[in-house]
C-alpha cells in the first residue's frame, strides 16, 4: 500500500524505532498537530542500552529486556516492523521489503550501525557489549576468565555512549573482584581521545581518577587497527602491538547503508541544521545517532532532539511558534560497581562551547536510574502490557 500526500491529515513517516523514533512518534501523537505517523523498525523490539550493562554481568537475560513494538498504544501511531531498502529524500518516498511510503513529512532516525569487519580480527577474536548477543556472549567468556591481561579498546570515534567503554571497565573489575581474581587479572584500555570522555576536562579527569583506583591502565590517543588473533596482539596505528589474553572492542560506528546510499549523509554523517534537525532537503529530519552534531551519540541526546522536532513539525502545520533552538542538553548515568552510580550533565550546543559536570556516584543517582526505563516505557508504549512483562533491572543493591 502506497500512502500518498495529500490527505488531510499530514502523514509523517519515521524511520527507525529508538529512542529518537519512539520520543518523536509519542509526541506527536500528544501534539496538536494533526498527524498520522508510521513508524518503522525492522526490529521487533526495543531496548535500553544500559540493559546490555543487565545482560553482561548476568542480572537479566537478553530476551527478559526487550519491549516488544507490538505493544505500542498510541493514538495516531501505528508500528510495521519493515526493513528500509530505498530512501529518496528529495521526493520522501520510502521502500521497504514489504511495502512503499511517500510522506509529507520524513524523519530518518535509523541510528548507528556497527562496522565489525572495520576492525579485521574483531570478529574472530575478539568480544564486544554494544549488542545484547555480544553482551551475552562476553558475559560467557568473563565467567571463565581467571587470569591474565583485558585488553578493552575504542575502534573509532564518534561511538554511542562516550561513558560506556570506561563504564563497561568499572563493571568488569567490579565482577572480577568479587570473584577473587582481580589480582590475577590486568585491565588496560586503549582510545583514540585524549581523554576519557573528553567533553570537559572536569569530567574527563574524574573518569581518569576512578580508573586509576581501580588499577586500570590506559592508553589514550592509541588506536587499535586490527588484531593478530592466533598471537594475541593488537596492532595499533602508530605500528607497536599490545598483548590481551581476552580483547574487548568497541565497535567502529557508521550511518546504515541505505542512509549512505540515499544521498544524505555528508564525511560519513547526515548534516542538520543544529536548532531543529532538519536536513537540506525539504520536510526531511535526521535525528539521533545518525545526524552529524558536534556532540556526543546517546539516547538521551536523541530523545531531546526529538522533542524540538516533534514542536518544530507541529508549528509548520499549524502555525505556531517554532520552538527553541535545539541545544544537546541530557544526561547519562554511569555505573561504577558495588552498586553505586554517577550522573553526567551535559550541555553541547547551548554556548560558545561544551559544558558538563559529573554529579559523584551514589545509591541515591542508583535509585533515579531505575526509574528511567519505566518512565519512558510509559511514555512511548501507551500501555501496561510491557510494563507488566517487562521489569525494570538498575545497579545491584
Amino acid at each position: 500500500m502506497t500512502i500518498l500526500r495529500g490527505q488531510v491529515k499530514k502523514h509523517v513517516l519515521i524511520l527507525g524505532a529508538g529512542f529518537a523514533g519512539l520520543e518523536l512518534a509519542a509526541r506527536l501523537s500528544g501534539s496538536a498537530a494533526d498527524v498520522d505517523v508510521t513508524l518503522l523498525d525492522q526490529n521487533d523490539s526495543f531496548h535500553f542500552g544500559f540493559a546490555k550493562l543487565d545482560v553482561l554481568l548476568g542480572r537479566r537475560d537478553a530476551a527478559d529486556v526487550r519491549l516488544h513494538y507490538e505493544d505500542i498504544s498510541k493514538d495516531g501511531v501505528e508500528f510495521r516492523q519493515e526493513t528500509v531498502t530505498l530512501i529518496d529524500p528529495e521526493t520522501r518516498r520510502v521502500t521497504t521489503n514489504k511495502d512503499s511510503y511517500e510522506a509529507d513529512i520524513l524523519v530518518v532516525a535509523l541510528g548507528a550501525e556497527y562496522d565489525f569487519a572495520a576492525t579485521p580480527g574483531l570478529q574472530e577474536g575478539g568480544f564486544e557489549y554494544y549488542s545484547l548477543e555480544g553482551a551475552a556472549r562476553l558475559r560467557n567468556a568473563l565467567a571463565d576468565f581467571n587470569s591474565g591481561t583485558i585488553l578493552i579498546s575504542v575502534l573509532g570515534h564518534p561511538f554511542k555512549c562516550p561513558p560506556a567503554p570506561f563504564e563497561g571497565a568499572f563493571l568488569v573489575h567490579d565482577q572480577l573482584l568479587r570473584r577473587g581474581v582481580r589480582d590475577a587479572v590486568d585491565i588496560r584500555m586503549t582510545f583514540p581521545m585524549a581523554a576519557p570522555v573528553p567533553v570537559t576536562k572536569e569530567v574527563s579527569e574524574m573518569f581518569a581518577r576512578a580508573l586509576d583506583e581501580r588499577g586500570i591502565e590506559c592508553a589514550p590517543k592509541q588506536l587499535v587497527t586490527s588484531l593478530d588473533v592466533g598471537a594475541r596482539q593488537a596492532r595499533l596505528a602508530s605500528g607497536e602491538s599490545v598483548p590481551y589474553d581476552l580483547f574487548i572492542g568497541v565497535p567502529v560506528h557508521r550511518v546504515p547503508d541505505v542512509v549512505e546510499r540515499s544521498g544524505l549523509a555528508v564525511d560519513g554523517w547526515v548534516p542538520v541544521d543544529r536548532t531543529n534537525l532538519a536536513t537540506r532537503f525539504t520536510g526531511v529530519y535526521a535525528l539521533g545517532d545518525v545526524a552529524g552534531l558536534p556532540m556526543a551519540k546517546a539516547g538521551v541526546f536523541a530523545e531531546a532532539a526529538a522533542r524540538v522536532v516533534a514542536d518544530d513539525i507541529a508549528a509548520g502545520i499549524t502555525g505556531a511558534e517554532p520552538p527553541a533552538p535545539y541545544e544537546g542538553i541530557g544526561n547519562c548515568y554511569v555505573e561504577f560497581g558495588g552498586g553505586i552510580v554517577g550522573k553526567v550533565e551535559a550541555n553541547f550546543l547551548g554556548g560558545p562551547e561544551p559544558t558538563a559536570r559529573l554529579l559523584e556516584p551514589s545509591r541515591e543517582i542508583a535509585a533515579e536510574k531505575s526509574k528511567f526505563g519505566p518512565a519512558r516505557r510509559a511514555r512511548w508504549f501507551g500501555s501496561d502490557r510491557a510494563a507488566r512483562t517487562h521489569s525494570p533491572a538498575g545497579p545491584p543493591a
